[in-house]
């Protein structure tokens, strides 16, 4: 599926079955809430955090697209197009870290000193 495919889709589901968006606040917090969810995985997983008994009843795929989810709604809401957005995002970055990691990949164009 692509950006936009995963666009169109949310926005139909939001359309026929979700009833319509929360507002773009509403949103927000439950990217929050979200994110939180995620985070929780990830300290527990990967972090120095012991697991208890019931917290990782939800997969960390399951708390990644709940973030990526609320997202697309978010853009969606705003008329952004994430296809483009993260396109530039990647441009920007590229350009800005070009030699800031010294990433063989971003200077094969540039000259040995």
């Amino acid at each position: 599926m692509t950006i936009k495919q995963l666009q169109e889709t949310v926005d139909d589901w939001i359309g026929e079955i979700g009833g319509g968006y929360f507002s773009e606040l509403t949103n927000m917090a439950l990217l929050t809430e979200e994110v939180g969810e995620l985070a929780r995985i990830i300290a527990r997983k990967y972090g120095d955090q012991i697991a208890k008994e019931g917290d990782m009843k939800h997969a960390l795929a399951e708390e990644l697209a709940d973030v990526l989810w609320v997202v697309v709604c978010l853009a969606n809401q705003t008329g952004t197009d994430l296809t483009d957005a993260l396109a530039a995002s990647i441009e920007k970055k590229s350009k800005r870290d070009k030699a800031r990691f010294n990433s063989r990949r971003l200077n094969a164009t540039k000259k040995p000193d």
